[in-house]
């Protein structure tokens, strides 16, 4: 009895988390507008998304943060180490604030972070594990602040 129950509960859940998806993309707005998610994305983003592949969605976005990170550096790494090179040290390759200030050098060093962090717990999953499964909400999420980051290095000039 207690095996059928829990089966009977997974297949709601699957349900209703399908359900969801489709509820956000028949919306007269699409999601992206309404999370004011990067145009700069590639628009295999939006593809996989409206197809309901969340997790791939998310990896091909922050796929597109490293390369333009790589290519704005122009350091031969990827991923952790690519973001530590490029965004570290006392005269960075890719330089988010003046550092002139202590507070310019705490943001560059946070931002250093950021990105770090985010190719870490975001990006390196989806990309190495065959079971990440994404709900509509942390796709968004994880699109948000890959969105962000590409607009700090837009507004640091990095175009």
């Amino acid at each position: 009895m207690v095996n059928d129950l829990s089966i009977f509960e997974r297949i709601v859940r699957r349900a209703h988390a399908h359900t969801a998806a489709i509820d956000i993309i028949d919306s007269s707005e699409h999601p992206f507008s309404i999370r004011n998610i990067s145009n700069d994305l590639p628009s295999v983003v939006v593809d996989l998304f409206d197809d309901g592949h969340y997790s791939q969605a998310t990896f091909e976005a922050y796929k597109f943060v490293d390369k333009e990170i790589h290519r704005h550096s122009k350091i031969g790494k990827s991923g952790f180490q690519l973001m530590m090179d490029a965004l570290g040290g006392s005269s960075p390759a890719i330089k988010l604030t003046s550092l002139i200030t202590t507070s310019d050098q705490d943001e560059q060093k946070g931002f250093q972070f950021i990105f770090s962090g985010a190719v870490l717990a975001i990006r390196n999953p989806r990309g190495h594990e065959h079971s990440v499964i994404d709900d509509p909400d942390t796709c968004l999420d994880h699109l948000s602040l890959a969105s962000m980051l590409l607009r700090r290095l837009a507004d640091a000039g990095y175009r």
